[in-house]
């Protein structure tokens, strides 16, 4: 293009115009100027409605200035010239102005919008400034989404969505509550997400209201219809009053007793209460029964005053529940003699009788003193006895009790399975547990039969040795549930867990990892056990470095998680430093063994953390996740990622979902001693351990360390949550040559033992003989099985003379990645990629072919408001992308997934800088 009005000299372009019109031949000599220098450059506008709009620029030093619109020259009569001298420089300073209407824009024809640029001449040259775009304003009048009412329960988390009409610019968006704007700075109950929709956190009665959204630009302000939200609140009952009185006073009535609808009472429509408000039950109140004498019973014989007397009882009936007792006399007397009885005596004779009882009384009370005198000596003896016994009972107390073993012919447990190991002891009679010390044995339990104390009826304690395993048994007429399992192993345990917390945490080899990282990012990995950290860039603030650690830990030494019906399904990791102030999530990559392939959720998973006091508490759980869960838990088949923005100890645990048991999914991993066997015993053992490549590395380190090697690849087993043990048998031994030492049919591994996932690997211990040292081959079957469930089967054939050959498989799902790699070099996805998809998808698009359709493609999409909270969803996104695929992150997968949402000029970028 040429400028309309032309120019030509020095940096300019030829003209069809005349030159007197536009410049002169040639500049004038002076000293050499430098290059123009814009101080004001054209900004980007918006016409509105039919109102044009003005562009300015302004440069020095500059002899000429002219506009030059979408690639032709802006004549030289549009334009508005103004000149001045900077009085600190000398340099003339020139300022221009040009119009743009609406016509000139809709005269526009192609995809690219109006566009000006200022171009300045001095005689050292020619500077331009930006660009400068002019956009024909607008805001349509329908919104694509409007918000819809709803009536919710009270706390519950309330989303209203809006997506505003198109517009040029884009549309702002504030919400209203009755006509009052929502400021989520001075209300956190409230948050607008990135894609104008409004979250209240937890619906409170007052946020019963009215909302409205309201979109706005430069063109106009368009409101949505109006979403009346209700807060209703249930009723819930208050607690039962005291039953009243029994309404008869005698006989057979009832009683009641009442609640009320008032806690809380129902509002806003919420339902009332479910229930009888009055509940009555019969009662009986016993009949008072009056008292009522017998008959008089016969005269006695007359006596030496002359009279005799008869008696009679209050007895028929008996004044009972309260009736009065019988009224009159229950003795009567008269004179037997009709008054011819003589009551004189002679002088003589009461002399006598008056000494004569003088006497008797005197001889009554010598006697009454001796015998309290021996009373008393008699009674100091047993007192100085009784001391005596009692020491002698205390000293005698706390004597141990007898060890006996077990009776096989018990008829209370005719049926009873045989003990993991050759050894398993009963203690019968009398028994007193004493608290254990730190660093008591947690098998030594003192006992006593004394009978001080009260004993236990029938309690028997059985001791499973071969690993490390206890457990009362009691029986069932003590009131225990069956699912109660007393761990022996947990008495005295505080102490250690006291201690494990006022300590740091160890790191053993293998088991941690450890890298100082800065804002670059990075990934921490512990080869060989699915578990590792990634560390996005931007994470650490800018000149900051920690030493960050990924630990494993180790059963022995950590409180475990699971509590009631739930089970470990994960090992317990600790990841720090744990007071980093983090700027993003980072994503923390647990492996876990719950079977999730059935097409119904079997299980309730939540993500547990550690306090500092060693409790443990609930972060999230699977499925309920609400605005406040810190957490984002990404579950896959065999791990889980979490996103999360504080770092610390977490496990994860899980519990069945009625109505289908739920099942795990272990291994089991046979071992055989590796050097060749010098004599007649030889042993095998089993464990059955979580399918985690962390579980079967420790059992691989546990058996290198005894000298066992793993004879074939570890089986797989579903164990099912069915309350059933897992049963072991040996098959098919060639009794010429071998013997068993195991008397009974099998061996069984508690169902609880395995379940809590609580305790360490488990195993059982098939100890055989052999009839002579020449006996070098071994062929037998091994069985395996959850009883009334499903099992494996070992087919064993080996030379038990020749030295075995290690057989170490890498356990599934790890791959050789090195422990730790810091910056650019942990990610697939380069920076400059991950800035341009981030561009192109965190702002909301009007088709929804944003982030949210990135998040459904890659099946991150379970809770989105998550990502929706942080200032770059798409972001987010990508550094759970990274870490799900860290051994495999080739860019097909999420090329693939942009292709599939249109993103074409994204892939243009992957296909340029990527390697996809």
């Amino acid at each position: 293009g040429n400028p309309r009005g032309g120019a030509r000299g020095t940096g300019l372009p030829s003209s069809d115009y005349s030159e007197a019109e536009v410049l002169p031949d040639s500049f004038p000599s002076a000293p050499a100027e430098p290059l123009p220098e814009f101080l004001l450059e054209p900004e980007d506008a918006f016409i509105v409605k039919n109102r044009p709009v003005q562009l300015r620029c302004r440069a020095s030093p500059a002899t000429q200035i002219y506009f030059k619109c979408n690639g032709e020259w802006v004549n030289q009569n549009d334009h508005v010239t103004r000149e001045s001298l900077d009085q600190l420089t000398g340099l003339v300073v020139r300022e221009v102005d040009i119009s743009v209407s609406r016509t000139q824009v809709e005269e526009l024809f192609g995809l690219e919008d109006y566009w000006c640029q200022c171009v300045a001449w001095s005689s050292a040259g020619t500077t331009k400034s930006n660009r400068a775009y002019v956009r024909i304003a607008y805001l349509r009048k329908n919104f694509e989404q409007e918000p819809l009412g709803r009536e919710v329960r009270l706390e519950q988390e309330v989303l209203l969505q809006c997506r505003p009409p198109e517009g040029m610019p884009a549309a702002e968006v504030d919400w209203l509550k009755n006509e009052d704007v929502i400021d989520p700075s001075q209300d956190s109950n409230f948050l607008i997400t990135i894609d104008h929709d409004l979250i209240i956190k937890q619906a409170r009665l007052s946020d019963t209201a009215n909302y409205t959204c309201v979109a706005r630009n430069v063109v106009a302000r368009r409101r949505s219809s109006t979403a009346t939200l209700i807060v209703y609140v249930s009723g819930g009952w208050s607690s039962w009053t005291e039953w009243s009185e029994c309404n008869a006073r005698c006989g057979h009535g009832w009683q009641r007793r009442t609640r009320s609808c008032t806690n809380p009472a129902p509002l806003n429509g919420g339902i009332f209460c479910e229930g009888p408000q009055v509940q009555r039950i019969t009662c009986t109140t016993l009949c008072p029964v009056d008292g009522g004498w017998t008959e008089w019973a016969k005269w006695s014989a007359c006596g030496t005053e002359c009279t005799h007397w008869r008696s009679r009882e209050c007895q028929a009936p008996l004044p009972i529940n309260g009736g009065k007792h019988c009224s009159g006399s229950m003795m009567e007397s008269k004179n037997c003699t009709e008054g011819l009885c003589a009551r004189t005596l002679s002088p003589g004779m009461g002399v006598a009788v008056y000494t004569g009882l003088v006497v008797a009384l005197l001889l009554t009370v010598v006697m009454a003193l001796g015998v309290g005198v021996l009373a008393y000596r008699r009674r100091c003896r047993h007192l100085h006895g009784d001391i005596t016994d009692s020491s002698s009972a205390l000293t005698a107390a706390f004597h141990p009790g007898n060890y006996k073993p077990p009776r096989q012919d018990n008829p209370l447990h005719p049926s009873a399975p045989p003990d993991l190991t050759a050894t398993a002891g009963a203690f019968r009679g009398p028994l007193f547990s004493l608290p254990q010390g730190i660093n008591d044995s947690p098998h030594k339990i003192p006992m006593t039969t004394s009978p001080l104390l009260d004993p236990l009826p029938s309690l028997k304690i059985k001791v499973y040795n071969s690993s490390t395993l206890s457990s009362l048994e009691l029986p069932a007429d003590m009131g225990v549930g069956d699912g109660e399992i007393l761990s022996l192993k947990s008495v005295g345990t505080v102490g250690r867990e006291r201690e494990f917390h006022s300590h740091t945490l160890s790191r053993e080899p293998g088991l941690s990892t450890s890298a100082t990282l800065g804002h670059l990012g990075g990934r921490l990995t512990i080869p060989n056990t699915g578990v590792s950290l990634l560390v996005p860039p931007g994470t650490i603030p800018q000149g900051k470095f920690y030493e960050m650690y990924l630990i494993i830990n180790k059963w022995d030494k950590t409180t475990l998680p699971s509590e009631g019906s739930q089970t470990v399904l994960s090992p317990v990791v600790s990841c720090g430093p744990s007071s980093m102030l983090l700027n993003r999530p980072v994503v923390l990559t647990l492996p876990h063994c719950a079977q999730l392939d059935t097409p119904t959720p079997d299980w309730t998973l939540t993500l547990k953390t550690q306090t500092h006091q060693g409790a443990w508490e609930e972060v999230l759980t699977v499925g309920e996740e609400t605005l406040s869960s810190p957490c984002y838990l990404q579950l896959e088949e065999e791990c889980c990622h979490v996103l999360m923005e504080q770092l610390g100890t977490y496990s994860l645990v899980g519990q069945s979902c009625p109505p289908r048991p739920a099942c795990k999914r272990l291994q089991l991993a046979l071992f055989a001693p590796r050097a060749p066997c010098l004599s007649l015993d030889y042993s095998l053992r089993i464990y059955c351990i979580h399918d985690t490549p962390h579980a079967l590395k420790e059992v691989l380190d546990l058996e290198r360390s005894l000298g066992g090697v793993l004879l074939e690849d570890p089986k797989p087993l579903f164990f099912k949550d069915s309350y059933h043990n897992l049963r072991l048998s040996i098959h098919d031994i060639p009794h010429n040559h071998w013997r068993s030492k195991l008397l009974a049919k099998y061996q069984e591994i508690p169902f609880y033992h395995i379940w809590s996932g609580s305790q360490r690997p488990l195993h059982c211990t098939f100890s055989l003989e052999r009839a002579s040292l020449a006996v070098s081959q071994l062929a037998c079957k091994i069985c395996v099985r959850q009883v009334e469930g499903e099992g494996q089967i070992f087919q064993l054939h080996t030379d038990i003379q020749e030295t075995l050959p290690p057989h170490s498989p890498l356990p599934s799902g790890s791959t050789c990645l090195p422990s730790s790699q810091v910056g650019p070099y942990a990610f697939r996805l380069p920076d400059s990629i991950r800035q341009k998809i981030c561009a192109s998808l965190d702002a909301p698009s009007a088709r929804g072919c944003d982030w949210r359709l990135l998040a459904r493609s890659l099946g991150f999409d379970r809770y989105l408001n998550y990502f929706a909270t942080k200032p770059s969803p798409t972001g987010v996104l990508l550094d759970l992308w990274e870490a799900c695929h860290q051994g495999d992150a080739d860019l097909v997968s999420l090329a693939t997934a942009l292709e599939e949402m249109g993103k074409s000029e994204v892939l243009v970028v992957m296909t340029t800088d990527g390697d996809c």
